[in-house]
């Protein structure tokens, strides 16, 4: 079962996916350092929990980790949010209130969705980090802040620069080390593993013991986009594990969301091709485990390609080395 966030370390993150390995890499030194980091990946991918693992993998661990989601606030809102508010500062303000700042000192500041910030808001947030100092709405008395500060966005800062709707100057107070986060659909060997570990924790919570997957609905489940990312597919395996009433999840099990629901079409051939398929057709698949179905769809994928590993590795969506890895598993197991 996953950590909670607050106790998540990088080490309890573990990846197939070689660009992943790398993000993890870059991370474990990032929580070695002070530097501030940026977290770049959809919408879904994973950057709070990141986040939070680079908190708790670093010396700050055990300290407060503060998170604030800084689109579609308004300049006041978000200043007092940020920064705090004394007694009678704003119509509604009955009493004093510490902000992000000051409750994130010695700790970690997460700021999501920075580049939405509002030109006003990025000048107060880079005289922070500029100075350590702020001053809390309807007060003269300036306060220090020593947060590191980890920032999230599912856009390219630098292009936000380039269009004249992020300031430079905080861009390069907030670039020391990016990290950019790999969509999930370019993370296709870990699909399994993940399925895995989701289809748990939700049986778990809903008191089910779900033990297998149908190939017919693991089809569906590796052919899906993935728009959402991770939080795409956190939803839809507890949907699919609310509908199962036994111990076998059934292709009419997993469904998702209407605009969401798209085949992933292979490169090369634009049709989807089809995950399990037995050499008999009146030999049914007996092995319904995750591994197993893994194993069938890269020995299919494998042979669909003419055992040429370069292409196979394209058509996967993985590296050769990786591909490899797989296929000595196969034929370990077949030996």
């Amino acid at each position: 079962m996953q950590e909670p966030l607050t106790r998540l370390r990088i080490e309890d993150l573990t990846t197939s996916n070689d660009a992943m390995a790398r993000c993890l890499r870059l991370a474990a030194l990032a929580a070695k350092s002070e530097v501030p980091v940026v977290l770049l990946g959809e919408t879904g991918t994973g950057k709070t929990l990141l986040a939070y693992a680079i908190h708790n993998s670093s010396a700050r661990a055990g300290r407060p980790f503060i998170a604030f989601n800084a689109s579609a606030i308004s300049d006041t809102l978000l200043e007092s949010q940020l920064f705090g508010h004394e007694r009678g500062a704003f119509t509604g303000a009955q009493q004093s209130v510490k902000g992000k700042f000051e409750l994130a000192n010695n700790g970690t500041l997460f700021l999501d969705e920075i580049s939405e910030m509002s030109p006003l808001a990025q000048v107060k947030i880079l005289r922070v980090l500029e100075y350590g100092e702020f001053e809390r709405l309807g007060s003269e008395r300036m306060l220090t802040s020593n947060a590191r500060i980890i920032c999230a966005s599912n856009c390219s800062l630098r292009e936000r620069v380039r269009l004249g709707k992020f300031r430079e100057d905080l861009y390069q107070r907030l670039n020391g080390l990016t990290l950019l986060i790999p969509p999930l659909r370019e993370r296709w060997e870990e699909l399994p593993a993940l399925i895995a570990a989701e289809l748990k924790a939700a049986g778990l919570k809903e008191g089910k013991n779900i033990t297998a997957i149908h190939p017919e609905a693991m089809q569906k489940l590796l052919h899906h986009a993935w728009r959402g990312n991770l939080r795409e597919l956190s939803h839809t395996v507890r949907t699919m594990t609310l509908f199962c009433n036994g111990s076998v999840i059934l292709p009419e099990h997993v469904v998702f969301p209407p605009d969401l629901d798209s085949d992933r079409a292979f490169p090369e051939t634009g049709k989807s091709v089809s995950v399990f398929t037995n050499n008999n057709e009146h030999d049914p698949v007996t092995d319904l485990s995750l591994d197993s179905a893994m194993k069938r769809h890269i020995k299919f994928v494998y042979e669909q390609a003419k055992q040429n590993q370069r292409r196979a590795a394209k058509l996967l969506g993985i590296s050769r080395s990786t591909l490899a890895r797989y296929l000595r598993g196969v034929a370990k197991n077949e030996a």
